[in-house]
């Protein structure tokens, strides 16, 4: 079964170069609008838009049944793909992921006061790359110095509206579900993992030791996982 990879939120699909070479079968890492070969305004990019483009992606490659993969603010789009893409996807895996519930935006999860420094600092600048002295906090933890820096280059600027705008969870409702729940996060913690992949029915939760950047420290255990799932879903 081809699997098909949804990058998170700072990256695009460079950020799935380490596990490609882990994937046992077809593959395919997207790149969402506004970023790598698929060039747009950052405003103008929203969930929908993302679907699409996944969707064309998919039909480019004649791909007509997929495992969707998507790791960290992916799972916000995830669910729309999958809607647009309807009974192709036979699998989807959330690698340590944001999802909200229904109607409600990845903003919407933060805690009140991540919202209102979010909020003050947006109002001041315009959207920017992450900078490295945060990456190494955030992302760094189970990284070595050349896989931070590997990261690092790899920051883009993310599309605002991906953040903010409400997420329907309708494309969910009838696919198969794995979560792959980091233990080791510092972004996305793995007691607020449990609750996002409470919000995907029946969703099987599979803990793995690692970080957020679990596919750069830990690629070929993550790749073991979503090889499995390719090859019982085929």
């Amino acid at each position: 079964m081809p699997i098909v990879l949804v990058h998170g939120g700072g990256f695009d699909s460079r950020c799935w170069d380490r596990l490609l070479p882990e994937i046992s079968g077809p593959t395919l890492a997207v790149d969402l609008p506004g970023r790598g070969r698929h060039p747009a305004p950052l405003g103008s990019v929203t969930l929908s838009s993302c679907a699409e483009t996944v969707a064309e992606e998919v039909d480019s490659a004649g791909f007509d049944e997929i495992v969707l993969v998507g790791h960290s603010l992916a799972g916000c789009s995830m669910p729309m793909i999958a809607e647009h893409l309807g009974t192709r996807v036979r699998h989807a895996v959330f690698i340590a992921c944001t999802v909200p519930g229904d109607g409600q935006s990845a903003f919407d999860t933060l805690d009140p006061s991540v919202q209102v420094m979010i909020s003050e600092r947006s109002s001041q600048t315009a959207p920017a790359v992450m900078d490295g002295e945060l990456a190494k906090i955030v992302l760094g933890n189970d990284l070595d110095d050349e896989q931070l820096a590997w990261c690092v280059e790899r920051l883009v600027t993310e599309a605002p509206r991906l953040v903010s705008d409400p997420v329907s969870l309708d494309g969910m409702k009838s696919v198969q579900s794995t979560w792959v729940r980091t233990m080791l996060d510092l972004i996305v913690s793995p007691e607020k993992q449990l609750c996002f992949a409470a919000n995907l029915p029946g969703c099987r939760v599979r803990d793995l030791s690692a970080g957020h950047m679990c596919m750069v420290s830990q690629a070929a255990k993550v790749a073991e996982i979503l090889n499995q799932i390719a090859r019982s879903d085929a």
